[in-house]
């Protein structure tokens, strides 16, 4: 089983020897990778659809997995308990769909768990619900592929909330310098911010979304220290 990049973000993320949960896991190439590489001793990939869970069967028969990966019905975390993972998945979704599900699982508020997101848009909702909800960022990775920049996250309960700063749910723990791909998605996420800024303020210069922008961005290049390319 091979990943592709985004994927093998998200891969990277799993702990060692963590049970896995994969929430939207379509085709259950993720956890597959997962089991035959002996990162994950076992796995649940869950679907919210009876489709992408018989891709999932698939999948798992074609690998011979059938034994340690099971495959479950489920809307978001809504059929799954605290004794049924360590690790779990939420990528491939929209950030405000990502925090939704997470907000109706309060029992993840568990430091032996680990919560891996890759919100395919407003990642900045995925983190701002993990500062204000007692969670810390303990790595994020940027990666591109074909013409898309992602960013995949793994946050653990502290039960200590973090206080946010304007653009801090923008940023995360992401630094130009950490990598080509790193600047490339900060750079992305200010365009946008931007890009916004200036339609709402050229429409109305007194626009208090356009002021909060500015605001956001201000504090966007002091945060990365306006290293963009």
């Amino acid at each position: 089983m091979k990943l592709d990049r985004r994927l093998s973000a998200v891969a990277s993320l799993v702990r060692p020897g963590a049970v896995l949960a994969d929430i939207g896991t379509d085709h259950a190439y993720l956890p597959a990778y997962l089991v035959q590489a002996g990162v994950c001793p076992r796995a649940i990939a869950a679907d919210l659809r009876k489709g992408p869970l018989q891709n999932a069967d698939s999948t798992i028969a074609s690998c011979g997995l059938g034994d340690v990966i099971t495959t479950r019905l489920s809307d978001g975390l809504d059929s799954f308990g605290p004794n049924d993972f360590d690790d779990v998945v939420l990528a491939g979704m929209g950030g405000l769909l990502i925090t939704e599900l997470l907000m109706r699982a309060p029992w993840l508020r568990n430091g032996a768990k680990r919560i891996i997101a890759q919100p395919m848009r407003h990642p900045w909702a995925v983190r701002q619900f993990f500062y204000e909800n007692g969670f810390a960022l303990v790595r994020e990775i940027c990666v591109a592929d074909g013409s898309r920049c992602y960013c995949a996250m793994a946050a653990e309960y502290t039960g200590r909330q973090t206080p946010l700063t304007p653009a801090l749910p923008y940023v995360g723990t992401l630094r130009p310098q950490q990598s080509e791909e790193t600047a490339r998605f900060l750079f992305w996420q200010r365009k946008q911010l931007q890009t916004r800024r200036d339609a709402l303020l050229a429409a109305d210069p007194d626009s208090a979304e356009g002021r909060e922008l500015t605001t956001i961005l201000a504090d966007f290049d002091r945060l990365t220290k306006g290293d963009t390319p």
